[in-house]
């Protein structure tokens, strides 16, 4: 924690330079403090209430799917821009992942915040193999990939919820 806290982060204006900078940033919301990854979560919470995608389930996978390459590829060249290759301000990984389980996850709010929770939980500890990629992975795959690991263990865990009748 020590380190983060050390972090340098760049200025709004350099970010809305560029659009790739805003995306990977989260829309400016990675560069709040602290915390950084829980605003981008939130962030990413708060877009998905706002559109309430009416897209098919199909069209809203695809969509994710290319977030996600995107992301990889945006998150790579920021962090080289940065000299810092997994920034902890970059939080379209956050994004990218929380769309993932809110997609896959019970519609009501209970549900959401339970699948927040959990999401935060699993990108925060970093259970294994989630540690060994975040520390072996790099690249913007890397930055990518453990919080992908972080939405599978929630999903788990809400899959668990849902069938034990705790979560609808």
């Amino acid at each position: 924690m020590r380190e983060r806290a050390r972090v340098t982060y760049p200025s709004l204006g350099w970010i809305c330079r560029a659009p790739g900078r805003f995306i990977a940033f989260g829309f400016g919301s990675g560069l709040l403090r602290p915390a950084s990854g829980t605003w981008g979560t939130l962030m990413a919470w708060f877009l998905w209430r706002v559109a309430q995608p009416p897209v098919s389930t199909t069209a809203l996978g695809i969509f994710i799917a290319v977030a996600f390459v995107y992301g990889c590829w945006v998150c790579d060249r920021v962090g080289k821009e940065l000299g810092e290759p997994d920034h902890v301000g970059m939080v379209w990984d956050e994004v990218v992942a929380f769309w993932l389980v809110l997609w896959l996850s019970p519609a009501t709010w209970m549900a959401q915040l339970v699948a927040f929770l959990l999401f935060r939980f699993f990108d925060i500890v970093k259970p294994p193999p989630i540690k060994y990629f975040d520390a072996h992975l790099k690249g913007g795959l890397g930055v990518m990939w453990d919080d992908l690991l972080a939405a599978a263990y929630a999903l788990l865990c809400m899959a668990v919820l849902v069938r034990l009748g705790v979560l609808q």
